[in-house]
């Protein structure tokens, strides 16, 4: 009798498969910002439900900020690299973070919110994702929290590549956002003059990057500052850099493969919990 001798699996490199600049837009009180998810082109990528980025040195295109505004059904993370975002809700949430610190804003079943961004040394650089929950966490208890930069882990990489970890597990470091259903996995990585890595991004997940600094090249395609690049399927991420390094931000997530609604600042599985969630904010159930 001879025995069964299983094969390997065999590794699948992820690769670029769609890139965009994104849409400038305005939201809030007059933000000016660009959307890179969330918009015609790329309207969401399961579990990712937007990606925003706003940079600019003129207080005028942020000064009035995102004055109260509600939530339901998904979460924020809101990441600057510099400047600061003070938070206030109506569930006691209240907080600020700057330069390199995060906060992580669950909606669940209704939060009423504002966010006011300011200058750090005349600077305003940072990001707002929107992730999804699932149907059975939509109606969770809203949850808040600021995350600053001194808890977010930051990996030696070797050769002067580094990484900060937001949320997700990196060779064994666990990122400082917390636990939830889709695994998300969300990092900040630096990378040396033609510096390269393996991102461990895990298997199933959907994911992208956005490089807003130098020229990052996934296989035999590159992503230029300014750009988010889709990635295929896959087990395996590796990022090189060119000449003048890069810097990007990894950001993926496990698909939920549930209906999406949309309204606004609603995200549910169907249009009557759409309309239950206007009707909720509008009759002060929120």
């Amino acid at each position: 009798m001879s025995a069964t001798v299983e094969k390997p699996a065999v590794s699948t490199y992820r690769r670029i498969v769609h890139r965009s600049s994104g849409m400038p837009t305005q939201d809030g009180a007059g933000v000016k910002l660009t959307r890179l998810v969330g918009t015609p082109q790329l309207p969401d990528f399961d579990p990712i439900l937007m990606l925003d980025t706003f940079r600019s040195d003129n207080p005028n295109d942020y000064v009035a900020g995102f004055p109260e505004h509600p939530h339901r059904g998904f979460e924020t993370v809101s990441y600057m690299i510099k400047g600061s975002i003070a938070h206030l809700d109506n569930h006691g949430g209240k907080g600020i973070v700057t330069d390199g610190g995060v906060q992580w804003m669950t909606a669940g079943r209704g939060v009423a919110h504002s966010e006011m961004p300011a200058q750090t040394d005349g600077q305003l650089f940072g990001f707002q994702l929107w992730l999804n929950l699932p149907a059975k966490e939509k109606m969770r208890d809203p949850w808040y929290a600021d995350i600053p930069a001194s808890d977010i882990p930051q990996i030696d990489l070797g050769g002067g590549n580094s990484a900060k970890l937001i949320v997700g597990e990196w060779n064994g470091v666990k990122g400082a956002g917390p636990h939830r259903d889709i695994a998300p996995f969300f990092a900040d990585v630096t990378l040396a003059a033609n510096g390269a890595t393996d991102i461990p991004v895990p298997a199933g997940h959907n994911g992208f990057l956005y490089v807003f600094e130098g020229d990052a090249k996934v296989g035999s395609e590159t992503a230029r500052t300014g750009q988010l690049a889709v990635l295929s399927s896959g087990d395996k991420l590796h990022v090189e850099a060119a000449g003048h390094g890069a810097r990007f931000l990894v950001v993926a997530g496990k698909p939920l493969r549930e209906p999406i609604a949309k309204y606004g600042p609603f995200v549910m599985n169907t249009q009557d919990e759409i309309r239950r969630a206007i009707q909720d904010y509008q009759s002060g159930k929120f």
